[in-house]
């Protein structure tokens, strides 16, 4: 396992670790990072162009989170 799966790993272990409000606010913080990275790119500054991926997979691993959560909540095992 590389250094970067390891990473994800303890991220994903943190965001299961938080309430269903911490995640809420989580993907909220991560919506305006993404809101920040297209503003830059559309007034001409260059952002990095792999933060606009990375963006959109940490938003997807905390709406997985989430979903996780919910079915926790609901008994479901989906």
């Amino acid at each position: 396992m590389g250094q970067h799966s390891k990473s994800i790993e303890k991220q994903l272990t943190d965001l299961r670790g938080k309430t269903a409000k911490d995640a809420v606010s989580e993907l909220l913080s991560m919506r305006r990072e993404q809101f920040a990275l297209r503003l830059q790119r559309a007034t001409g500054q260059t952002p990095k162009p792999d933060q606009f991926g990375k963006v959109r997979k940490n938003i997807a691993r905390v709406k997985t989170v989430q979903a996780e959560l919910r079915a926790k909540k609901t008994g479901d095992k989906a």
